[in-house]
């Protein structure tokens, strides 16, 4: 009965959501290119929540809790499992004192209205995860990007989402190579639940009533560890003791 409830909604929430993408691409490129980068960072804030009020029409409640007072005055380096790509906008939206940016895969700088556009021109960098010298060298120029600026870099180590909630070992040449380009940043570690269940029939139709719930760490001194790989190992472990499936 449930998933049977499911279609309709899907197809409702696929609208909405097509649509807002649709009418944001616009808005992002008219900000961006008349304003500059604060309009433009308005607009994509303002796309993000208006995506998660998408996802309520499938019954969707988000908790993000996020009990740190969080200095914008350093830049961060966020790192997260990854179960859907529903985990993106509220790590946006909640976080977007932040600036946040992400390490993405270069297929989605292409193709997705406001989703590309963002990508491209709002400070993200896009890397070939099948050529991993280009996505090191462009990781290492994005860091200096976000030491220059005192932004934040969200990195899902995983690489690709887990379909069940089960973590996948992480990979984490990016993100040492963060950690090596912002020494005096934070690491700020995130653990998602239940994101993977929007997506638990597959792309149609959509889990409903899900409760994706976020869960913020206490940040951490990156040049507080003299060995980068321990400090990712102990990042890995904040983060996956928190998973629940």
């Amino acid at each position: 009965m449930v998933k049977l409830i499911a279609y309709p909604l899907t197809v409702i929430y696929f609208l909405c959501f097509g649509l807002t993408l649709v009418i944001f691409h616009p808005i992002q490129w008219f900000c961006f290119n008349v304003f500059g980068y604060k309009a433009h960072k308005i607009s994509v804030d303002a796309l993000q929540f208006f995506l998660i009020r998408c996802l309520n029409v499938l019954g969707t409640r988000i908790t993000f809790n996020n009990p740190h007072s969080i200095s914008t005055e350093h830049s961060l380096i966020v790192v997260s499992n990854h179960q859907s790509m529903y985990d993106i906008s509220p790590i946006m939206w909640y976080m977007r004192k932040h600036h946040i940016k992400f390490v993405s895969k270069k297929e989605l700088g292409k193709g997705i209205p406001s989703v590309s556009y963002n990508l491209r021109h709002g400070g993200s960098v896009l890397i070939d995860r099948k050529n991993p010298r280009q996505a090191i060298v462009a990781i290492s120029k994005f860091s200096k990007y976000i030491a220059s600026t005192n932004r934040a870099a969200v990195i899902f180590p995983e690489g690709t989402r887990s379909k069940d909630g089960a973590p996948k070992k992480f990979q984490n040449k990016g993100l040492i190579t963060l950690f090596k380009g912002i020494p005096n940043a934070y690491v700020v570690p995130i653990t998602i639940n239940n994101s993977w269940k929007l997506l638990r029939y597959g792309k149609f139709p959509m889990g409903i009533g899900v409760h994706v719930k976020f869960k913020v760490h206490s940040p951490i001194k990156i040049d507080t560890f003299a060995d980068p790989q321990e400090l990712a190992n102990l990042v890995e472990k904040t983060i996956t003791e928190d998973i629940q499936y």
